[in-house]
């Protein structure tokens, strides 16, 4: 699992204007990542705006990943839900193969208790044919993970071998950190807070940001591993503006934005999601214009 560790990238998926799966593009933003120097990519994250995809697309996703990537870098795969029992089916069904990792968020909208949490992880972990990271993300499922129950499976399920936490509380990360048993992973969701978190501990991210600005963010990324805060903060104070950007609306319309900018992707989401404002927009076209990576 040491592949999991520095910079991953919850991956976008470009569309065009028909709405329909854009994989040129697609295959721009996995060069242009990968170019970046990250070490891995995730697909059919949440940043992938899997809630508006069938699960035909879903499939189609994967196994063109796995194909364009060619083995470039380790690719990690998110399947998760709030349905338990659909998602052993999904390890029967989706293309996992030759994935590295399961990339699997908590429940969302039907708020189990911790015990649900742990009960939940426990059966789709025992029954997964690949590693299982957790991905506690309360923003968007409505029930934040408690330390003590990431803290128990790490413990008590020996395929759960680590956790994307993008809880944003820092009391919380500092918790996990220090009482994870040896080698379970703990990887940040919120690219604004991981320069703190690194210093706290942390293994590495999984990015949004990484995905239109790759190469100066893993750069920062492999400093914080190196353990050159100083030459860390130099390039996370530059990232600030594009942070605050990118998540002023909605992930992934911030990123899509920063994307289309530079002319990687189409501007297009799948409603619910929709284009940033224009003021926004034009946010981030002056803050490319300004900064030179």
């Amino acid at each position: 699992m040491e592949q999991l560790k520095g910079t991953g990238v919850a991956i976008v998926t470009p569309f065009d204007k028909n709405k329909s799966i854009d994989f040129k593009a697609l295959e721009k933003v996995i060069d242009h990542i990968i170019s970046g120097g990250v070490q891995y990519i995730v697909t059919l994250g949440t940043t992938g705006e899997t809630p508006v995809l069938s699960k035909e697309e879903k499939i189609d996703i994967v196994n063109f990943t796995f194909e364009y990537v060619n083995n470039r870098v380790p690719i990690v795969v998110g399947i998760g839900g709030n349905d338990t029992r659909s998602l052993l089916n999904d390890f029967n069904t989706f293309p996992i193969d030759k994935a590295i990792a399961i990339l699997s968020a908590s429940p969302y909208y039907n708020k189990p208790s911790q015990e649900g949490l742990f009960q939940h992880y426990k059966l789709i972990a025992e029954n997964s044919p690949k590693p299982i990271l957790l991905y506690n993300v309360p923003a968007r499922t409505g029930r934040n993970m408690e330390a003590s129950t990431t803290l128990r499976l790490s413990r008590e399920v020996s395929n759960i071998v680590g956790i994307k936490e993008a809880g944003g509380n820092m009391i919380q990360c500092m918790e996990l950190l220090k009482d994870r048993p040896e080698g379970f992973i703990v990887v940040s969701g919120d690219d604004d807070l991981v320069l703190p978190q690194m210093a706290c501990g942390m293994d590495g991210v999984i990015s949004v940001v990484a995905n239109a600005i790759p190469k100066p963010f893993t750069k920062m990324i492999n400093h914080c591993i190196d353990g050159d805060y100083k030459s860390a903060k130099k390039i996370n104070d530059s990232l600030i503006s594009a942070y605050q950007l990118m998540f002023a609306e909605n992930n992934p319309a911030g990123v899509k934005g920063f994307l289309a900018e530079m002319g990687l992707i189409e501007n297009e989401l799948r409603l619910p999601l929709v284009s940033l404002s224009l003021p926004i927009q034009q946010g981030i076209k002056a803050y490319l214009q300004k900064i030179n990576f």
